[in-house]
This record gives C-alpha cells, structure tokens and sequence, in this order.
C-alpha cells in the first residue's frame, strides 16, 4: 500500500488528543499539512480556544462538495492494560497496527489525508464536477459537542454540501441508520441518620434503586414488546443504567446518590416518551420520600443528546457508496455518529470508514492494513467518480 497512510497515521495517533486535552496540536499539523497542498483551512473554535474544528474545500469555490468527515478526539486509556504505547502506531508483523484511535478514527483522516495530492491535482487539472471537503470536528466522543459549531460554520460560509461521508470504522460497509443516543443524570437526596435508626433517615441509594429498577423494566418492555427495525444489530430501544455511587459508611444511612442512564432508541421512536416515565416514577418516589424529610428531590438533567439517523434514499451520496461499494443499501447500527447532526442539519450522509467498530475504545485497539488499503483505494474511487468524464 501507499506508505504515506501509515506515516500519516503515525503522526495523527502521537497527538494525545484523549477528550479531556486539546487537540490543537493535530489540528494545526493537519493544517500545514494541507497548506503544503495549496488548501486553506477554516477553523472553529470552542468557547475556551483550547479546541478547535477544521474545513477545507478542494476544487472551485462555486462547486458543491462531498463532504470527508471525522473526529480527532479519542477516549481515555485509563485502566486499560496495553501491550504496546497506546500514543505510538505499532505494527506487530500481524497485519495490524495497534494504537488508541488507529480505528475509531484516525485511520480514516490518515487515508483521507494521504490522498490530498491525487484531489488537488484533479482539481488543478479542472476535472472536479464536485468538490471535495475535509471536516475534523473535536469532541465527538463525549456527546458530539464540537459537530455543532463546524455545520454553523459550513452554513456561515455559504458552503453547498451535497453530502457527508463520516468515515467511522465500519469495515468499508456502508451504514445508512443508527439509533439516537442521550445520557441522563439523576441525583437524589434523602436524609442521613445513623443506621440503628432508619427510620428517621431516608435512603437515598435504596431510592435510587427503585428508580433503576423502573428504567430496567421499560428496558425489558421493550426488549420483549417493543417496536422492532429489522435493519439494526440490536432491533429495539434500550435503556441501561452505566454508572451509580452514594454513601459514606455502612452505618450511616446515606443521604446522597447519583446515578448515571442512558437511552438509545430507533428513529421511528422518541427518548421523550421513557423520560417522561422515569420522571413520573420519581415523582412517585419522591412524595413517599418527603413523608419524612420534606428537604429530599430527585433532580433528573440531560447531559448528552445525539439524535437518531436515517440516510435519504436516492441521494447522491448514498448513490456514490451503493456504486463504489458494489452493494445497495446498508446496514444500521446501535452506536452514534456526527451523521445525524449533520442529517438534521439537511446533509445527507452515509457512515463508512475503515476498521471495526468491535476494536474501538478496546485496550490494544487497531486497525488493519488491509483495510486502510481498502479505504484509501474507495477513495481513489470517489475522486474518480466526481470528475467529469
């Protein structure tokens, strides 16, 4: 294969761009990179500065593009036991190069970037019908915060998008639908006594484990009963609690709890209508729990929302894929994407990119050669296909 996606790649994992850091370093590499091109890069940033998005357009500025997407933020490797450095792309001899973020989604940038020569010769040469776009968000993997501020400046700058191509790893199969994705926060408050006298205190985890229990029970409604999608790997909404603490001591009755939930529901379905049941059931809860401490709440917050996606039928940009991929349709998925920010937005879209999606956020998660060979050759393809002929 094209030696440079490997060298790119390398480059792109050594920035330790975890979502909790910066990820300006990659930002501005990428940056000169594309300047050493001839392509100019429009950034955007975060409220702080620390963070920023990048576009660039390949091709004449009346063109409308087919829009490269990903993003540039990984999760941690807190706790994760790997076998190589997780900031240095190691290949083993096995076919594979292993580091955080070579699947999800460094690898994809890496190809795209790799191919920046060939698309800015086809548009020197005047052969683009299209253009080509570049889009690098920040913050993706902790509810999509930074997709928000790159479509307002798409749409500032009067960019025509005739379509997205958001290259999570998907083993160059195309997805054309994902489940939405939102987080809550529930935070309850009862009183403390010590534990010889429950009585007078009031339970603020068992009181959360009521609450737990009514999210598991409309998780197995609709498991059992629930609309189904033939379409998805996991045909129904789920619901699940991922993370819970509260208490000081055992012989204390707790005052606090709190208790983090998640819901992922199909695009025909709404989160709205579970929340609303969850907040009656802590309605509920709450009377019984101010009988004897009238200070106790629940308080319930979203904290993330990503919304559900569904690719038009018959847009060009699933034309491209179907055509370039030799297959029709595609495949929908439980995880979330930026896709469906930018479907909301009026961009169509189909997720495809090199990689399994079962490596990410794994210790000693990679990608294969093969694949980013896959993926830089689809490119290659595409370039093709938005030339005049």
């Amino acid at each position: 294969m094209d030696t440079s996606v490997q060298s790119i790649l390398a480059d792109l994992i050594r920035f330790d761009t975890t979502s909790r850091h910066s990820n300006l370093q990659l930002i501005e590499w990428v940056q000169a990179y594309l300047q050493s091109f001839g392509v100019t890069a429009r950034l955007t940033f975060n409220d702080e500065g620390s963070k920023a998005n990048l576009f660039a357009r390949i091709g004449a500025s009346d063109l409308a593009v087919v829009m490269l997407s990903g993003h540039t933020d990984v999760v941690p490797v807190d706790g994760q036991a790997w076998s190589s450095d997780p900031f240095e792309l190691t290949d083993k001899g096995d076919g594979r190069c292993y580091a955080r973020g070579s699947a999800d989604m460094k690898g994809f940038i890496a190809c795209v970037l790799a191919r920046v020569p060939d698309f800015v010769a086809l548009a020197s040469a005047g052969r683009l019908r299209q253009g080509i776009g570049i889009a690098l968000s920040y913050d993706e993997e902790v509810g999509c915060l930074g997709v928000g501020r790159l479509i307002a400046g798409l749409q500032q700058d009067g960019v025509e998008v005739a379509g997205c191509i958001v290259g999570e790893p998907t083993s160059m199969l195309p997805v054309i639908a994902h489940k939405g994705i939102a987080h809550y926060r529930c935070q309850i408050t009862g009183r403390a006594a010590h534990s010889s006298l429950t009585p007078q205190g009031v339970n603020a985890i068992e009181f959360a484990a009521r609450l737990i229990t009514h999210i598991r029970k409309l998780a197995d409604t609709e498991a059992s009963f629930g609309q189904r999608q033939a379409l998805y790997d996991v045909p129904f909404t789920t619901l699940q609690t991922g993370v819970i603490q509260g208490g000081v001591a055992c012989n204390i009755v707790p005052k606090d709890c709190e208790f983090l939930f998640e819901c992922r529901w199909l695009p025909a379905d709404s989160a709205e209508r579970f929340i609303l049941s969850v907040k009656e059931q802590a309605k509920s809860l709450l009377l019984e729990m101010r009988t004897i401490a009238p200070e106790a709440d629940i308080v319930i917050e979203q904290v993330v929302h990503s919304p559900a996606f569904e690719s038009q039928a018959g847009s060009a940009v699933r034309e491209y894929v179907s055509q370039l991929c030799g297959c029709e349709g595609g495949k929908g998925v439980a995880y979330s994407t930026e896709a469906g920010w930018f479907s909301q937005a009026g961009i169509a879209c189909v997720v495809l990119g090199p990689g399994n999606i079962e490596q990410a956020h794994r210790p000693d998660e990679y990608i294969e050669i093969a694949q980013l060979q896959a993926c830089y050759d689809w490119l290659g393809r595409l370039a093709t296909a938005l030339c005049w002929h």
